[in-house]
């Protein structure tokens, strides 16, 4: 039998308690001292389902490169379903352990050396990837049952909203700031403006910090807003009370998508050739392409300072677009 072993044990998800990391390692130890192996090291993940998770497991792949090492000959494992879940990844480790000189040995399953060995190893590592499958299926069902009923499944609600009896209902509190932001947006109030106006207002995002740019990302695009329940490929139209009419909301959307172009596309047809590269001497603040029409009709383009475009203490001069264009390209 092996001389030196390590302990690989493993939580196969986020409902197990820490005794039973605890109950793995007790009975790896215990067949150790029966067996005379001396067991000089123990690799632990938690939380981390084996199915998918096995080139993520950090302990795991840090055992790996330890056995080429050649510290110790042995993995000792509970059950071998805590090596690994599927028979690619096991068969994968164990051939590269073999190359180092280290064999997988399960402390509570008998698996005798030779043919039947072999047999019997194989049929517990399908059995294992079996149920890891079974489960699998059962929870993506478990799921698409829900979803069809407009439940929750995990994650926590949109701003606007709070969970009751696993459905999204209307938050009183924070639903007519979500109108606000929608309407102000479509209106043609930047986002910036939005946000500096929120936060002094003391209004905090549903984590309770201030709102950033970011705040907007996913909030400004929710089909949730507008009474759509989305899962997956589960879209089920009026399953979640709307907060935003249909109208504004699409409106919003036409804006986001004109103002994916440049800064400068929402005010003029031309290209703006220094957009995000040119800022104020100044303030600092980045200069943004601008138009405008004379008397006579003819149209004007230039770059302007952020911060004297939104009149922030900054008086700095707009620059003509084709003399700064020219000068620097």
């Amino acid at each position: 039998m092996s001389a030196n072993a390590v302990i690989y044990a493993r939580f196969s998800s986020d409902r197990q308690r820490e005794e039973s990391i605890e109950g793995q390692l007790r009975e790896c130890r215990e067949y150790a001292s029966k067996n005379g192996i001396r067991v000089i090291d123990s690799y632990i993940d938690r939380a981390l389902s084996a199915s998918k998770d096995t080139d993520k497991r950090l302990d795991f792949q840090r055992m790996i490169r330890d056995s080429g090492k050649h510290l110790f000959d042995t993995v000792l494992v509970w059950k071998l379903d805590r090596f690994a879940r599927n028979r690619y990844d096991s068969a994968h480790y164990k051939n590269i352990l073999k190359k180092n000189g280290v064999r997988v040995v399960s402390a509570t399953e008998h698996i005798t050396e030779g043919p039947e060995g072999i047999i019997l190893e194989s049929m517990l590592e399908g059995m294992a990837e079996y149920y890891s499958a079974e489960l699998a299926e059962k929870i993506r069902r478990g799921q698409k049952d829900n979803a069809l009923k407009c439940n929750n499944n995990g994650g926590p609600p949109p701003f606007g909203y709070f969970l009751a009896d696993h459905h999204l209902q209307i938050d009183p509190a924070t639903a007519p700031v979500v109108l606000e932001i929608f309407k102000r947006y479509a209106e043609g109030e930047t986002l910036g403006e939005i946000i500096e106006d929120l936060n002094r207002r003391g209004i905090k995002t549903r984590k309770g910090n201030e709102f950033k740019y970011s705040s907007f990302n996913k909030l400004l695009q929710n089909r949730a807003y507008i009474g759509e329940f989305h899962y997956s490929d589960t879209v089920i139209p009026d399953g979640v009370p709307a907060i935003v009419p249909q109208e504004l909301f699409d409106r919003v959307q036409m804006r986001r998508e004109k103002n994916k172009r440049a800064p400068a596309a929402a005010k003029a047809d031309d290209k703006f050739l220094l957009t995000t590269k040119l800022f104020c001497g100044k303030c600092g603040r980045m200069m943004v392409g601008d138009s405008g029409t004379s008397h006579t009709g003819k149209a004007h383009y230039h770059y302007k300072c952020g911060h004297a475009k939104r009149k922030k203490g900054c008086d700095k001069k707009a620059v003509k677009k084709e003399w700064i264009e020219n000068l620097l390209i």
